[in-house]
């Protein structure tokens, strides 16, 4: 498995200081990154994705909680906070974990595991090349380079592959965690494509043969970005 990119942000110095020393003697965190609020969390997040942010809640300007709910694709989260009642706030998002300060590094370790189990499986369920998704009655084989992108409706995603359009029910978060990232990408809230099927970009809007797929203004830089290092993985 790699290593398990990460960044750390909270306004306390201390704490930043003693989560570090936590992530560095996992051995399967890779820390990018030290951010002191949410602002400059985004400028850091806008150049390099990762996969898991150890997160403080309650910081100046913006908290925690608001920052991820304004991401249309945040990464993984592990929230550390001194405030109990932000829980709630914390599962509901969809968390991996929620650490109360001060923390321990037997109860840090058991949230690392807990990440490490999560990406390990997501890792693992990407080998194969193709899922299956119910559909009008019936499992339908989807076979992941044949799909040209995906559009999200609320509760039901669009699967376009090159020959027809499968409706299924499901969130497209729920449908992208099944994705070899490897192959697709997020662009926009409600759209995913396909890294190869792309023919070019103009503007905000990628062309994937007749097809045109918008990319969001937030998530340009991070979009272009991949896009561009694509091909030196």
């Amino acid at each position: 498995m790699n290593p398990i990119s990460c960044i750390i942000t909270d306004d306390e110095p201390f704490a930043r200081k003693g989560l570090e020393g936590y992530v560095l003697k996992t051995g399967f965190f890779d820390l990018k990154a030290q951010c002191e609020d949410a602002m400059e969390l985004g400028a850091v997040l806008a150049q390099q994705p990762v996969d898991l942010l150890f997160l403080d809640i309650q910081m100046p300007h913006l908290t925690g909680v608001d920052f991820i709910k304004s991401l249309p694709n945040p990464p993984k989260v592990i929230f550390t906070t001194a405030f109990k009642e932000y829980a709630t706030d914390g599962f509901d998002l969809d968390v991996l974990d929620y650490l109360l300060k001060p923390i321990s590094f037997e109860r840090f370790m058991k949230a690392a595991f807990k990440a490490k189990d999560y990406f390990e499986l997501r890792n693992n369920s990407n080998d194969a090349d193709y899922l299956f998704v119910k559909s009008e009655g019936k499992l339908e084989k989807v076979v992941f380079d044949e799909v040209l992108y995906i559009k999200g409706m609320e509760n039901y995603v669009e699967i376009h592959t090159l020959n027809r359009r499968i409706i299924t029910h499901s969130t497209l978060k729920a449908l992208a965690d099944k994705l070899p990232q490897r192959k697709f990408l997020q662009t926009h809230k409600s759209y995913i494509i396909a890294h190869s099927k792309i023919t070019s970009i103009e503007g905000n809007m990628l062309n994937i043969g007749q097809h045109q797929v918008p990319i969001s203004r937030q998530l340009r830089e991070q979009v272009m970005h991949s896009l561009i290092n694509q091909n030196r993985r």
